[in-house]
């Protein structure tokens, strides 16, 4: 994640960004309209997972208030230099890495247990602040090539929503703030993103405040905005091919 960048190269990211930014802004635009909902209504998370501080920096500039990254590791280096957006962790977390996400991070998106609603708590209260919390879903249920390739997207079971939701509505320093998912791979995302539609739904009966769907990334927003989506998290779309994990 080094910056030392030419200075040519530099202004051609800048471009290339710009335009990446403003397609995947019309994507979001049209497929909100299409579904009859507020071009407003969705949130771009940039996912900048093995990108380089530099490429942060220029998003922030181009106006994207909501950044994301998968790995603890990432988000602690990036985190601080740049502290004027909304910074999200969207990965799978390991309790021990709790302390360092709350610190940098306003939302987790991948709460799945509870012992990680435990450890984030305790982090929370320790950092003296509110941590929005939503609970990753599995949506195997919903698609079967999941199952036929053996690759998990990880996450509870729909059933288990309600008990895992009480923990962290109960828990201090958190607040429950809706629900995350990723379509299984291979399956149709209309069905996958309708399932978590109606989990989504079962969830606010019973805790109002719980109104984020995340769901839906470069591939299929689309589907996720017909089906409630408030947040996005695109990557590919936006930054590029992804380099390799360092």
């Amino acid at each position: 994640m080094t910056d030392a960048v030419n200075p040519e190269i530099a202004v051609g990211r800048e471009n290339q960004l710009r335009d990446n930014l403003r397609a995947v802004r019309e994507r979001i635009q049209t497929a909100c309209v299409a579904a009859g909902r507020a071009e407003d209504a969705v949130t771009l998370v940039a996912i900048t997972k093995t990108f380089p501080i530099s490429d942060v920096r220029a998003l922030a500039a181009l106006g994207v208030r909501d950044l994301g990254e998968n790995r603890e590791q990432e988000l602690k280096v990036k985190a601080p230099d740049c502290q004027d957006v909304t910074w999200h962790f969207v990965g799978q977390l390991q309790s021990n890495k709790a302390r360092s996400v709350v610190r940098c991070a306003a939302a987790v998106h991948s709460v799945d247990r509870s012992s990680l609603v435990k450890a984030l708590s305790r982090a929370a209260v320790e950092e003296g602040k509110t941590l929005r919390c939503l609970l990753q879903v599995s949506l195997a249920a919903y698609g079967s090539a999941d199952a036929a390739t053996g690759m998990s997207r990880g996450g509870v079971g729909p059933d288990d929503v309600p008990v895992l939701a009480a923990e962290v509505a109960g828990a201090d320093g958190l607040e429950l703030g809706g629900v995350m998912a990723v379509a299984p791979l291979g399956s149709d995302p209309d069905e996958a993103f309708a399932g978590l539609e109606s989990v989504a739904s079962r969830l606010r009966s019973e805790h109002a405040g719980a109104d984020w769907i995340s769901a839906g990334m470069s591939g299929d927003l689309e589907a996720a905005i017909r089906h409630g989506a408030t947040h996005v998290r695109l990557g590919r779309a936006l930054l590029g091919t992804r380099p390799p994990l360092g």
